[in-house]
């Protein structure tokens, strides 16, 4: 078997205790686990498996795909983009439910047999969702519904919005088929135990993100590994890479990474991005190209041709660094990678 010169480092006992940080905070509601973008780019089934060991029973994917790459694993799956016209002409994956956005998608998953779905509502977002009014005039009368929810526009903040948001679906319960109601993401878990209802869906915080003060026992899961392609010194007053926007000051010894912007280590790392050889710091120098990186290695003399450096991705201060969401940097890092589960 052929390995790639990257990798990822996923720590899955910190995935595992960040979802039961999650499900704490989430008091007498379940907690289940957003996995969509093949696992916000870990690996979708990986992340399934090492979930549900630890009692997790609710996953969410954006589409019918992303649900039928995880059949076969004995877990409650909800597609969060619904049931469009394509999705209802094949077999449907079994075990699946569609959360039902619009009026078309509830009468289409009607005339299939109207099996057991979830039901998206607007709550003031504008995004997906049914209107309230629609409820009110019977738009879900007869379905069966497991899972009522809406989506918190503005969690990481506090703004009134949150709380229109959560006294808009509190007023739903009771006017359908619902068993539950769901409304709080990563950041909403956070908000207290008036956003939890019956059922959290956190996502980014499961995999190392932190947007709230609640968050700060979250564990980072993902480390970037990158191989050295080349060893070599750029003398005093020489230029690096693409547009020379690095002249060495000093002789300066230099790993180029094969790593780059086609990886999902883009541009913005450029002159600002570090890696480590244990807890010796090696600077981005000049600008991050399509397929290689340069850093600095006079901290480690013993670095050369074939050794792996690590990444700097803690996420909340790599999107501080780099002006990107934390969802960003986890998922644009690319399929070239190996991911290696520890």
């Amino acid at each position: 078997m052929t390995h790639a010169p990257l990798r990822l480092r996923l720590d899955g006992a910190a995935l595992v205790a960040n979802w039961q940080l999650l499900a704490r905070l989430s008091g007498s509601a379940a907690c289940g686990a957003a996995v969509k973008a093949n696992g916000y780019g870990l690996g979708a089934r990986e992340v399934v498996r090492r979930l549900a060991e630890a009692g997790c029973r609710d996953f969410f994917v954006a589409t019918w795909a992303e649900a039928a790459a995880l059949a076969g694993q004995g877990v409650g799956v909800s597609v969060l983009h619904g049931a469009r016209a394509a999705d209802m002409a094949g077999e449907l994956p079994a075990g699946v439910r569609p959360v039902l956005n619009t009026l078309q998608q509830v009468q289409r998953w009607r005339e299939a047999g109207g099996g057991a779905c979830d039901v998206m509502i607007d709550t003031g977002m504008n995004r997906l969702g049914i209107a309230p009014e629609d409820v009110a005039a019977g738009a879900l009368d007869g379905l069966s519904i497991d899972t009522l929810m809406s989506h918190l526009a503005s969690a990481d903040e506090d703004v009134p919005l949150n709380a229109r948001q959560r006294e808009a679906l509190a007023a739903m319960r009771g006017r359908t088929s619902a068993r539950r109601l769901s409304l709080a993401n990563s950041a909403g878990i956070a908000l207290g135990p008036d956003y939890h209802f019956d059922l959290t869906r956190p996502g980014i915080a499961l995999y190392g993100g932190k947007q709230r003060a609640a968050h700060d026992g979250i564990r980072q899961v993902v480390t970037p590994e990158a191989q050295i392609l080349q060893r070599r010194r750029v003398r005093a007053g020489d230029i690096l890479g693409y547009n020379a926007t690095w002249t060495a000051p000093a002789d300066t010894e230099v790993a180029i990474l094969n790593i780059g912007y086609a990886d999902g280590y883009l541009r913005c790392f450029s002159g600002k991005g570090r890696a480590w050889a244990g807890d010796r710091l090696l600077p981005v120098l000049g600008r991050v190209s399509m397929d290689l990186t340069a850093v600095g290695v006079d901290a480690a003399p013993e670095l050369g041709e074939g050794d792996w450096v690590s990444l700097d991705y803690a996420l909340p201060e790599t999107a501080a660094l780099s002006g990107l969401s934390q969802y960003e940097l986890l998922t644009g890092l690319g399929p070239r990678f190996d991911r290696v589960w520890g």
